[in-house]
């Protein structure tokens, strides 16, 4: 039977609709379909990839840690994950480290910690928690309705309890919510899905105000800013800011599914024998492979690079739009960019998704009037200049109709 879209239609829960070009080989930023056409990618499997595909130090972890040792539980501890945790601590604020598989897990971990730190240290009725209108934070049902989002969380019967959303980068509109009934505030350190947007610094270091006027633990997601994307290894060093937890994911494997929760030994603490846990969570393959994946990327030529690679983006869209007039903004911080479309283009974002895919470039969005560039963050210089000239023609083909 042939692996076609057709097949997937045929087997799949219909909750994705993929495009019908299945890749099945890649290189470095370059992918290969089942037809052997060649794809530029600028998507890095949506701030995934962060050092391209099948980059030699993440295979060569993998082939070495799959003759060696798969899966324990964590009934018993392993090596890689002990080596990782102790990397991720030496180079954050962090003291403690919790594995799951997940940005989604990571972040449920994250919310039951504060959760159970709050009713621990300050009693029963230190629950509320406060989050961000257009946030994303995964697609657990707890995690969903943190994110600010509806269209997520919306059609499942009740939703989890003392959950509110404020306006991101507006810090009244938080000063409005919080109490000493608050137990969190979580909030991407640069919005992401919500449509790639940066906070100013009066708003994040308001926020950490606010957490520290009312007793309330700070969580930062940064499962998509994580592991280099904005030229700093977690983007909190780029802001003057300190989190009391962290959860991280996505690049952190490289494409490996890995995810972890980041906290200090006084909070950690109230996460006991039993409270929580997770069957793969830790195990030795997924942590050998993030291990790899993290020594790459924590170098300084590495996250200068990411920088440099930024302002060759910035220019060359900048440069495009100068002839299409299709952008009236360009957001995010390193690789973590997002075109937003004029007037003229809004609601077409998904329009030029499908003509640079039809032009052998993948992109992504950031809902429907946003395109977001989330490539390896070792892209070499060639394979921007060519995605750029691809995502040129893919902007003429919509433009002109």
């Amino acid at each position: 039977m042939a692996a076609n879209r057709e097949l997937f239609d045929q087997v799949m829960v219909p909750n994705y609709s993929p495009s019908a070009v299945i890749p099945v080989r890649g290189k470095g930023s370059r992918v290969w379909d089942q037809n052997n056409n060649e794809l530029i990618d600028f998507a890095g499997g949506i701030a995934v990839n962060c050092l391209g595909h099948c980059h030699p130090a993440l295979v060569d972890a993998l082939k070495t840690q799959g003759e060696k040792l798969w899966h324990l539980s964590n009934v018993m501890t392993n090596e890689p994950a002990l080596r990782l945790a102790k990397k991720l601590v030496d180079n954050t604020f962090a003291e403690k480290v919790y594995f799951a598989n997940s940005g989604a897990e990571s972040n449920e971990a994250a919310l039951k910690l504060a959760r159970r730190w709050a009713l621990d240290v300050h009693g029963s009725d230190k629950t509320q928690i406060i989050a961000f209108k257009q946030g994303f934070h995964g697609r657990t049902f707890f995690t969903v309705t943190v994110g600010g989002q509806a269209a997520y969380s919306d059609g499942f019967g009740p939703k989890p309890g003392d959950v509110v959303h404020a306006e991101y980068n507006n810090l009244d509109s938080v000063k409005e919510l919080i109490s000493d009934k608050t137990c969190a505030i979580v909030m991407e350190p640069l919005q992401g899905e919500g449509g790639i947007i940066s906070p100013t610094n009066e708003f994040i270091q308001g926020v950490r105000q606010l957490c520290d006027q009312h007793n309330a633990l700070l969580v930062f997601d940064e499962v998509q800013t994580g592991v280099g994307r904005t030229g700093e290894l977690y983007a909190y060093m780029g802001l003057d800011v300190t989190p009391d937890i962290l959860t991280t994911a996505k690049a952190l494997g490289g494409g490996f599914p890995i995810g972890a929760m980041l906290t200090t030994t006084a909070i950690a603490t109230h996460l006991k024998i039993g409270t929580h846990g997770s069957t793969y969570g830790g195990n030795p393959l997924a942590c050998a492979v993030a291990e790899a994946a993290f020594d790459t990327v924590n170098d300084v030529s590495v996250l200068n690079g990411v920088k440099t690679k930024e302002q060759l983006y910035r220019d060359g869209i900048n440069k495009i739009n100068a002839k299409y007039n299709v952008f009236k903004e360009i957001r995010g911080k390193g690789l973590l960019i997002g075109a937003v479309l004029s007037d003229d283009y809004q609601g077409r974002a998904k329009d030029f998704l499908v003509a640079a895919m039809a032009e052998g470039l993948m992109t992504l969005v950031a809902g429907a009037n946003i395109i977001r560039f989330a490539p390896s963050l070792v892209i070499p210089d060639a394979d921007i200049a060519e995605g750029l000239l691809r995502f040129e023609k893919a902007v003429a083909k919509v433009v002109n109709g």
